[in-house]
């Protein structure tokens, strides 16, 4: 039996997934996103190891509330540094009839053993998956979340190839991903993939920035502000969004 390195979890989350969800916060990332509001997730360490069936156990409680959309929901940090207990976690919901997503940056994704063999089974138990597109620039995502991009493009195909449904995310940050040339190239990446449910925009806002402050790390973002509500919705309309 695997147990997670829990960082936290959500009863009642209604903005990660269809329905009403039981979210499970992982720790471990890294990726390093300038404006990441979870920052307290980097580290994989903690104090919180929890096995699938306890998680599970708690859930439950709460299936009630789901009604027909709702399920399951697990979120970081990221999920996918967590091979193993993915797998039995989402493998034991299924079993219970239960919907499960992902929420993810894809940043673990590589085609190689033992990795690739692992992501496949996780993907038979998965039924939704979100993907966080944070810059479709390699270059300009390295200056973002300090690692470039390819091998989390390579994993949108992937599971474009795999007709698993997923709900692409995108932040919109003053200065650095609200730029119409960027946005429509990643249109351009969208309309290649044959699985997406949705596109959501979510615009940068600076409410983690307490968490960087009580870590002692310095927050790079500070003179960016939350964009304008008419730049949301011209990247919404670029990218097809909600």
């Amino acid at each position: 039996m695997t147990k997670a390195a829990v960082h936290s979890v959500e009863t009642f989350g209604s903005v990660d997934g269809p329905g009403i969800r039981f979210i499970i916060f992982l720790k471990g990332c890294k990726l390093r996103c300038r404006y990441c509001h979870n920052p307290d997730t980097w580290n994989p360490d903690s104090k919180d190891m929890r096995s699938a069936d306890e998680l599970l156990e708690q859930a439950l409680k709460y299936r009630t509330y789901w009604g027909k959309k709702g399920g399951i929901t697990v979120s970081g940090g990221e999920a996918l540094l967590q091979m193993d207990f993915m797998i039995e976690l989402f493998k034991k919901a299924k079993k219970l009839g239960i919907h499960t997503c992902i929420d993810t940056a894809a940043q673990p994704f590589t085609r190689e053993e033992p990795f690739f063999s692992k992501f496949n089974e996780l993907m038979e138990y998965t039924d939704l998956l979100l993907f966080d597109l944070k810059h479709i620039d390699s270059n300009e995502h390295k200056k973002l979340t300090g690692r470039e991009n390819d091998n989390i493009l390579d994993c949108a195909l992937y599971l474009s190839e795999l007709q698993k449904p997923v709900w692409i995310r995108h932040v919109l940050v003053p200065t650095i991903t609200d730029n119409d040339e960027y946005l429509y190239q990643l249109r351009a990446f969208i309309d290649r993939l044959n699985n997406v449910e949705r596109v959501e925009v979510l615009p940068y806002h600076a409410l983690g920035v307490y968490k960087w402050e009580q870590m002692g790390i310095p927050y790079t973002l500070n003179d960016v502000a939350s964009p304008e509500q008419e730049r949301v919705d011209n990247a919404r309309k670029i990218l097809g969004a909600v």
